[in-house]
């Protein structure tokens, strides 16, 4: 697993429209990235349809930049995830993006923060997971019947917070599972701080679920090198990554 923790911008970028609902991280004719905002549903899915609460869906319109079809999702963050989100332009763009996700082109990085720390500097967590409750089909759980799920990792720094051991470490997902990494880290003994799901944190007034989608590198254009965006870390994880070694 090559080093995460300083990963660059293929480009450099346009100065941003102050006008923007959510930071734009990289533009082209094809696509846009995205640092969506921890807490954030990228959809009005059924916990959202039961109150007012605004999705990203919502923003879409003002991220035309001039074309007739707005954009649209080529994958999903979580709504506690924060950081780097691709979208596609137009349909050619659109079905280019989801083959090369569905073929697992696209390597992501993420960043988390969790409560205690591996023994090992890296490795590889190998665990099947499966629907924890079917009617409720992001709930998951560790199943040896389940789907095949693998996360590599590298612990990037290691400290303390409020007196607790934490470490931070990067984390690539070979699969995409639902809640994959989170469970990943809670099965093998360090829930990630601020996780009201598969850790301890309590549902009103926690942390925030420490899990940031750091980098993103997309194979795009066949005569071009990949293009590689990073989304620089939220503010309510900055004292714990500060803790582990992070400096700005």
């Amino acid at each position: 697993m090559a080093q995460t923790d300083r990963p660059e911008n293929s480009k450099p970028q346009e100065p941003a429209e102050t006008d923007l609902p959510v930071p734009l991280l990289y533009r082209d004719a094809m696509m846009l990235v995205l640092d969506k905002p921890a807490g954030l549903p990228v959809h009005r899915g059924p916990q959202a349809k039961r109150r007012e609460i605004p999705v990203l869906t919502d923003y879409l319109d003002a991220l035309r930049f001039g074309l007739p079809r707005r954009p649209e999702l080529a994958h999903r963050l979580d709504k506690d995830t924060s950081g780097c989100l691709v979208l596609g332009r137009h349909p050619r763009a659109m079905a280019e993006l989801n083959q090369m996700f569905r073929e697992g082109r696209v390597d992501k990085t993420y960043w988390a923060i969790i409560q205690g720390g591996p023994e090992e500097e890296q490795g590889l967590i190998d665990l099947p997971l499966a629907r924890r409750d079917p009617d409720r089909g992001w709930w998951m759980k560790i199943d040896p019947a389940g789907l095949p799920s693998q996360t590599r990792y590298m612990v990037l720094g290691r400290g303390t917070l409020g007196g607790a051991p934490i470490a931070w470490i990067g984390m690539e997902p070979l699969t995409g599972r639902t809640h994959q990494l989170r469970v990943h880290c809670q099965a093998s003994g360090w829930p990630m701080l601020g996780d009201e799901i598969y850790g301890d944190a309590p549902r009103e007034g926690g942390p925030g679920l420490h899990l940031h989608a750091r980098a993103i590198t997309i194979p795009l254009y066949r005569k071009r090198d990949p293009i590689r965006v990073e989304a620089p870390p939220p503010p309510h994880m900055a004292e714990a990554l500060r803790a582990c070694g992070w400096s700005s």
